[in-house]
């Protein structure tokens, strides 16, 4: 969600604190600040509404002089985006600063409580507690790191925050409460980093390579210096933290050329489909292998029931996989919102699988639900982009995509990473059950073995897609539509239309037009079908053609060759002939191109846009 940069060392933090925000921009981008402390000025803000750029927009304003610093880009919850709402926030005195991503959810109590004692408030957030429960604790004597603990027992809710302290220039001062996002922290050359995410090491580590990197957990201070990192319990005493070693060419990204990193992720899809597949299926035996499933054939064969989990479209790709599990595996599965599901009593034990799909690991309703999920009992598996996140260790497996970092807040190739690696677990699942023959799994290698060249086969009719979203562009509602498996396609269709051209697209199943949606149809409103040659082709022409019948524009989804139905709609975008089970991500790359060009032409932030952040780590 929200972006969060420290440092302290020996050179200028300014530059190197915006070039870490910037490159947490897609974070959060609605305001920026930064925070920095030098022995002589003390403690310099600077902040602005909207992008990082802002923050140098003023020539004639001096950058702030110090060699330590910290800095935040804002996700709004509590306040409009304004510069007295940005981030980082003081206390009383000016001499404290934090960022901060989480929500307060007691801020109500504590901001009156903090009140009645004499405390100043100049934001609206539920932030801004924060630091004057810190200067309160700093007032009885306690040093920032014994403040920041005594404030966490305070706070209800995740946090993941980061102070400053005028007085102590070499300190900063991390801290997690709960499943809030992931805190990272680092030691290199004599500087001491704080990130909420890996991108932001690269400024300041300045080279390629790896680099160890801790993260933090429930209840954990960092003390970050230019000497080394000291890390705390819940208690204030001294713990070791285990070091991972990060490769910072997995999280170096560039556009390569391209106008926005959305387009260049969506033509990054047929390599994120290789890498989903690398090592997982001997394609020269027929087989799924999937190492990194670490269990028995016995075990497998146990699992009564799988529940997917997931939010936005990581719940679009558990939709698909629910088709997938039980066409493949045989198996009872059911798809389900992460955000519902947490608060739920849902019935699990040990013959459930449970399937947590997401892209960042660090989703906030994900995160929770998966926490849920262990105090049951029930076996768990994580879908996942980020290695070392918190959904990778609350999982008992990970499925890692490795695509690499999709920096574009509207989710692409991690979409179809997500539905290659469920068809992965399904044929794993199916095999160990005796679901699958040889015979069936060869006929299913065999098509994966395709994937990647017709995904890059769909990409090339991207300048008729490009064509087609000129006739339409200017349209307020889209009705999109599909069956079976492709009805989760059709969600996710509508869903990347309405996040990044801001146009109201609503998705249904197709059969279920004529109980309601069908009073919508009129020649201003155009429908966007998926009917691909499977065993329901013959019910979508159905559909079609009762659009056709109100005078409805229909453009469609279709296999290539299909002279049926590319006759009677308005407009055809093909894909290439695929097995039923693989068919929802080729039907994909249409729909990501004709909502990315609808939106570049209606003059829209592809890449960021409004209301939207990447991960969101705040519920």
């Amino acid at each position: 969600m929200c972006g969060i940069v420290g440092y302290v060392g020996d050179r200028p933090a300014w530059p190197l604190v915006v070039e870490g925000l910037r490159r947490l921009e897609y974070r959060g981008y609605d305001s920026a600040g930064v925070a920095v402390l030098g022995p002589e000025s003390g403690l310099q803000l600077r902040k602005t509404v909207g992008r990082v750029l802002g923050l140098l927009h003023d020539p004639d304003c001096p950058a702030p002089n110090g060699s330590a610093g910290l800095g935040h880009t804002r996700w709004a919850t509590h306040g409009r985006p304004s510069e007295a709402n940005a981030h980082p926030h003081t206390d009383c005195t000016g001499q404290i600063a934090i960022a901060h991503n989480g929500i307060v959810e007691n801020h109500v109590e504590l901001r009156a409580d903090l009140r009645r004692k004499g405390h100043r408030f100049k934001s609206e957030t539920d932030t801004e507690v924060i630091s004057h429960l810190i200067e309160d604790a700093m007032n009885d004597g306690l040093s920032l790191p014994d403040a920041m603990l005594h404030m966490s027992a305070k706070v209800q809710g995740p946090q993941a925050i980061v102070a400053v302290h005028d007085g102590d220039n070499d300190n900063l001062c991390a801290l997690k409460l709960g499943n809030a996002g992931g805190v990272a922290v680092a030691h290199h050359d004599g500087q001491g980093i704080v990130s909420s995410d890996l991108p932001a090491l690269l400024p300041i580590v300045g080279r390629r390579g790896y680099l160890p990197v801790r993260f933090l957990d429930d209840g954990e201070v960092a003390v970050v210096t230019r000497q080394g990192i000291a890390f705390l319990d819940r208690d204030g005493g001294p713990i070791d933290k285990p070091m991972l070693h990060v490769d910072l060419d997995d999280v170096l990204v560039e556009r390569g050329g391209y106008r926005h990193f959305m387009l260049k992720e969506i033509m990054e899809q047929p390599q994120a489909v290789t890498a989903a597949l690398r090592d997982r299926v001997d394609f020269s035996r027929g087989l799924v292998t999937l190492p990194d499933l670490a269990v028995t054939d016995r075990d497998l064969s146990e699992v009564k029931r799988v529940v997917l989990l997931g939010c936005g479209t990581s719940l679009n790709a558990a939709h698909v996989g629910r088709h997938l599990i039980e066409r493949l595996a045989g198996i009872p599965a059911e798809a389900e919102s992460a955000s519902e599901f947490r608060y739920r009593e849902p019935f699990l034990d040990a013959s459930t699988l449970v399937v947590a799909i997401g892209q960042s690991g660090e989703t906030a309703d994900t995160v929770a639900a998966m926490e849920a999920v262990r105090n049951r009992g029930a076996r768990m598996v994580t879908i996942c982009n980020a290695a070392n996140s918190q959904a990778t260790r609350l999982a008992d497996h990970a499925l890692l995509m490795g695509c690499g970092v999709e920096v574009g807040v509207a989710s692409t190739k991690t979409f179809l990473s997500s539905l290659t690696l469920l068809n992965l677990l399904a044929m794993r699942l199916g095999t160990a059950r005796g679901n699958l023959g040889s015979s069936k799994s060869r006929e299913l290698v065999d098509g994966l073995a395709r994937l990647p060249g017709h995904v890059a086969e769909a990409l090339e009719a991207g300048e008729e897609i490009e064509h087609v979203s000129r006739l339409y562009y200017g349209r307020d509602h889209f009705l999109y539509l599909g069956r079976g498996i492709n009805s989760p396609v059709a969600t996710e269709g509508a869903l990347k239309l309405k996040e990044i051209s801001y146009i109201h697209a609503e998705a249904y199943a197709a059969g279920e037009m004529k109980h309601g949606p069908i009073a919508l149809i009129d020649h201003k409103m155009p429908t966007l079908a998926l009917a691909p040659l499977d065993d329901l082709y013959d019910k979508m022409g159905n559909n079609i053609q009762e659009v056709k019948a109100r005078d409805g524009e229909v453009l469609a989804v279709l296999t290539q060759g299909d002279d049926r139905l590319s006759g009677l709609v308005d407009h055809a975008m093909f894909i290439p002939e695929t097995p039923p089970n693989l068919t929802p991500l080729l039907a994909t790359v249409p729909l990501q191109l004709f909502a990315y060009h609808i939106a570049v032409r209606r003059g829209c932030d592809v890449d960021q846009p409004r209301n939207l952040a990447k991960s969101v780590t705040v519920e």
